[in-house]
């Protein structure tokens, strides 16, 4: 008997440990009496140390483990394509838009129906295609003309003005930024300044503000306006349509700006910054990440409070309902040949990053990305007044943004040759027919390369 109670008490505690067991597996993530394990490749090395705290924090807050691996400095396809069939192939890996998609649309998991993609600010932002979406952008940047209020209101203010605008809300296409821009130019010594846009750079290396972020709008508008699937083959061709519109915005900026037209060969981004951050100009073309070195130059004078957006108006029809040139190359995908576990477990997380308390502080003070999800509130986007403006563009719903495009650009080649092009067109040593003829070329030298 006393043998008896000693094998039914054992078998008891052993019942109750294997209860325990179960407990903690389905508190850690496991599926099946299998855990789950999360693998991310991350892109950047220098925020690495942030992600390997989220993966803490989380494995604090949920019991599901991430497992954070960082590819090394301009590395980043090769790392994925070396893991993508190992049993080390990452559970969330990212792609820089279409042609990132081109390349890895196998790999892709369709994500409509995940909580983050629903809360997606612009659902047009994500990677689509054929009705599926299989790439979330999770942060956002945005461009357009920066402009210092303090100095727009004081040409406002002058009574011998040639216009009849009053303030900037007014300027709404490119007719009006013309008329306004020449008009100021020509007052610009009872403004105070050298000219109303800053240096338009054009040493090579220095151009991507014309032959990558200008250029933008015209393809984008090309491509939109013919349905142009972004992920096809039909990106091979650019007719570059609205080339005349880009002439026209390029050659305001080079007319009416600091600098002589036949000197742009050796100015760089940098001395544009300087001239808007002194007050020597009213106007520049910029990202909102140039806050950070703006707020540093020396002699610093226009106010944080002045410093607003005005979109690239570059004479579209309709274009009083354009917005900043808003997009990212930074998006998040799922790998759809992990399991349904894995493929659940990734969603899980990601969508804690961007809606937790925990996750949204580590989003916006860490890591200071201004996140495209309805989940975060004004108080919670980054301080700086250009993410500011960006994100206050993105929550109008009265205009839509403009996409980055130039993700789907050829290569760096047709980059480089453009802004030689655009050099030679503002020193009056090439045509605009032949920068035309170069433009499509170029693109369709390139894309037959690549795709």
């Amino acid at each position: 008997m006393k043998k008896f109670w000693s094998i039914l008490l054992a078998a008891a505690l052993l019942a109750a440990a294997l209860a325990g067991c179960r407990s903690r597996g389905e508190e850690s993530g496991e599926s099946g009496g299998k855990a789950v394990t999360i693998r991310y490749l991350n892109f950047k090395p220098e925020v690495a140390g942030i992600y390997e705290e989220i993966s803490r924090l989380y494995q604090q807050e949920t019991g599901v483990r991430v497992l954070v691996e960082t590819a090394g400095n301009n590395s980043y396809e090769q790392t994925l394509a070396a893991k993508m069939g190992t049993a080390e192939a990452p559970t969330i890996f990212q792609i820089n838009g279409p042609r990132g998609f081109a390349s890895w649309k196998d790999y892709c998991a369709d994500l409509t129906d995940t909580e983050l993609y629903k809360h997606l600010t612009d659902p047009d932002a994500a990677v689509s295609s054929g009705g599926g979406v299989y790439g979330i952008p999770y942060v956002v940047e945005g461009y357009g003309i920066i402009y210092n209020k303090a100095i727009t209101d004081r040409y406002f203010a002058l009574e011998n003005r040639g216009t009849a605008y009053t303030s900037m809300e007014e300027i709404n296409s490119f007719g009006a930024l013309s008329a306004l821009v020449k008009d100021m130019q020509a007052h610009r010594e009872e403004l105070g300044i050298r000219g109303v846009f800053g240096v338009t750079s054009l040493k090579a290396g220095e151009d991507w503000r014309w032959q990558t972020h200008l250029a933008n709008l015209p393809v984008y508008y090309e491509f939109k306006n013919n349905n142009v699937d972004l992920t096809g083959e039909d990106i091979k061709n650019l007719a570059f349509e609205y080339g005349g519109n880009f002439k026209n915005i390029f050659d305001l900026y080079i007319d009416n700006s600091t600098t002589d037209r036949k000197l742009l060969g050796s100015k760089i981004v940098d001395e544009s910054t300087a001239e808007f951050a002194t007050g020597q100009c009213a106007m520049v073309q910029n990202g909102n990440w140039v806050w950070n070195q703006m707020k540093n130059v020396s002699g610093l004078a226009v106010r944080a409070e002045d410093v607003r957006y005005l979109p690239i108006y570059i004479g579209i029809e309709g274009e009083e309902k354009q917005g900043l040139c808003i997009g990212t190359e930074n998006f998040y995908c799922i790998n759809r040949k992990a399991s349904q576990a894995e493929q659940q477990a990734a969603a899980d997380f990601l969508y804690w990053l961007y809606s937790s308390e925990t996750g949204k502080k580590i989003v916006t003070q860490d890591l200071g990305f201004i996140a495209p999800f309805d989940t975060f509130t004004e108080e919670e986007m980054p301080e700086d007044p250009l993410a500011r403006e960006v994100a206050a563009w993105m929550r109008r719903e009265d205009v839509v943004n403009i996409p980055w495009n130039f993700t789907i650009f050829p290569s760096q080649t047709f980059k480089a040759d453009f802004g030689s092009a655009l050099l030679r067109y503002a020193q009056g040593t090439m045509s605009w027919d032949e920068v035309e003829e170069l433009v499509k070329d170029r693109w369709l030298r390139e894309s037959e390369a690549i795709l």
